[in-house]
């Protein structure tokens, strides 16, 4: 899942319990929507992503800056992951809230389709609650 900064999911999709998570990177990133600005264009991308040490490789690195997204993914063996913390913790209160639905709590659906589809809904109504920032329309 990749998150806006306040939270709110720009990109969702499941794999299998044995992939490693790097390689879900390039298809969550191809998935996200234009981002809507209240002042200026809409941006095509965002211009950073915070990733945790799991994504640490060059080719991702090097994926990322040809699409103009600076990455900002810990080291490995190099970084402490504490200074994700003050990015991380965005995304895991977005997991809880979609840990909030009880469909997608309990993995009701064993069809991985119709498991995508109501996470789709279940990010849905997460942005659909946020109210929207005054001045914007």
């Amino acid at each position: 899942m990749i998150t806006e900064r306040t939270g709110l999911p720009l990109s969702i999709g499941i794999s299998a319990a044995n992939t490693h998570d790097s390689l879900g990177l390039e298809p969550l990133v191809r998935g996200i929507p234009p981002i809507r600005s209240c002042g200026g264009p809409r941006r095509r991308r965002p211009a950073k992503l915070h990733a945790d040490k799991g994504y640490d490789y060059d080719h991702l690195r090097k994926w990322l800056r040809t699409r103009n997204i600076t990455p900002r993914i810990a080291r490995r063996g190099v970084e402490s992951s504490t200074r994700l913390g003050r990015h991380g913790w965005t995304v895991e209160r977005t997991v809880s809230w979609l840990g909030g639905f009880r469909r997608l709590h309990r993995r009701y659906e064993r069809n991985a389709e119709r498991f995508l589809a109501f996470a789709g809904i279940a990010a849905a109504l997460i942005c659909y609650r946020r109210p929207a920032k005054p001045g914007c329309s």
